[in-house]
């Protein structure tokens, strides 16, 4: 039968990906393809160094959404996909796949995974983890200060520049199109355990599942 797609949407440091990931976790991850939107930024390989790095990463333009929905066709059809490994300290893709499995449930993550009409017709769920912009802020210096070697100064540049602005144009009013909204981001336990709960019972419910022996 055909899986569950589920997106998961929310702006920087809005804690999408910490949701996600207790999803995941609930719902088992031998029974979900978990497909980050952030492995899917076009390789700015043949660009110099300081050009990368003024690259625009929070316009939709950033991603290649059409190898993603290749890849979403392809689960969804009980297929393995090769997911791109990008490398955000040097702003280009590795040489390594990912090899994702088929599975009952499909976790799409990412900032901009509802501004594409395309992506959205594709998922059955639709989530958007909802945070204030101080606490989003605070949580995207955080990572890219302690993960990425980022300086404050060039995050907050990158923030009042690119990040802010992106996300008035584009990633808040994508709200509209959620099916659920999850406040607070992953402190929200009761949210995400009837999420968790409901998929279960999706799952179990039907009489077949493709691709959970895989």
């Amino acid at each position: 039968m055909k899986p569950i797609t589920l997106g998961v949407c929310g702006g920087t440091g809005s804690g999408k990906t910490t949701v996600a990931r207790k999803i995941l976790e609930r719902v088992g991850v031998h029974r979900v393809a978990y497909m980050p939107h952030d492995a899917y930024y076009i390789d700015a390989a043949h660009l110099p160094p300081e050009e990368r790095a003024k690259l625009n990463f929070d316009h939709p333009d950033s991603l290649d959404n059409d190898l993603l929905i290749q890849h979403l066709v392809e689960l969804q059809a009980g297929r393995p996909v090769e997911i791109p490994v990008y490398d955000f300290k040097t702003h280009s893709r590795r040489v390594e796949t990912l090899r994702v499995a088929p599975q009952p449930v499909i976790l799409v993550e990412g900032i901009l995974i509802f501004a594409d009409k395309r992506l959205r017709e594709l998922m059955d769920v639709k989530i958007y983890v909802d945070t204030d912009a101080d606490l989003r802020l605070l949580r995207r210096l955080e990572r890219d200060i302690g993960e990425r070697g980022r300086s404050i100064q060039s995050v907050m540049q990158q923030y009042l520049s690119t990040v802010r602005p992106m996300h008035l144009e584009f990633v808040e009013p994508s709200k509209r199109y959620a099916d659920v909204i999850i406040p607070e981001g992953g402190f929200n336990e009761v949210a995400i355990d009837m999420v968790a709960t409901r998929l279960r019972s999706l799952i179990d419910d039907r009489p077949s599942t493709q691709g959970e022996a895989g």
